[in-house]
C-alpha cells in the first residue's frame, strides 16, 4: 500500500472519530495553491481545521512533532483560502486541530496551534 492510501485511511478514521465527537465533517483533503488541510468540519459554531499524523511506532517519532512551524503556516494560508472562498466572515470562530495515530492510539490535540500567516 502507498503512503497516500495508508494515509487516506487513517484521514477517514480521524473522520469517523469526529463524527463520533459530535462534529459535521465539511470536507476531506481540501487543496489549493497555499497547501492542503486533511479534514475541514464543524463543532458548534465554530470552523475546525485538523491535522491527521500517523506512525505506525514512536521510533521516528511522536506524529504530533510532525507539525512543525512551515506546516502550520501553509495549513493557516489555506484555511484562511478555504474561508474566503466559501463565503465564511473574519468573525467566524477557527481552531487548528492534529489528530495523531500512534500504532491503534487515537490523540485529538484542540487547539494544537495558532493562526500564523
Amino acid at each position: 500500500m502507498n503512503r497516500r492510501t495508508v494515509g487516506g485511511e487513517y484521514e477517514k478514521r480521524a473522520g469517523d472519530y469526529l463524527i463520533q465527537q459530535g462534529y459535521r465533517i465539511l470536507e476531506y483533503n481540501f487543496r489549493c495553491r497555499s497547501g492542503e488541510i486533511d479534514i475541514i468540519a464543524e463543532e458548534g459554531n465554530s470552523l475546525v481545521f485538523a491535522e491527521v499524523k500517523y506512525r505506525r511506532t514512536a521510533a521516528c517519532g511522536n506524529p504530533l512533532e510532525a507539525v512543525g512551524k512551515r506546516k502550520q503556516q501553509s495549513i493557516s494560508r489555506t484555511a484562511a483560502y478555504y474561508c474566503l472562498s466559501h463565503g465564511y466572515g473574519t468573525d467566524t470562530p477557527c481552531r487548528f486541530d492534529v489528530i495523531a495515530v500512534l500504532g491503534d492510539e487515537l490523540i485529538h490535540v484542540k487547539h494544537a496551534f495558532e493562526y500564523c500567516g
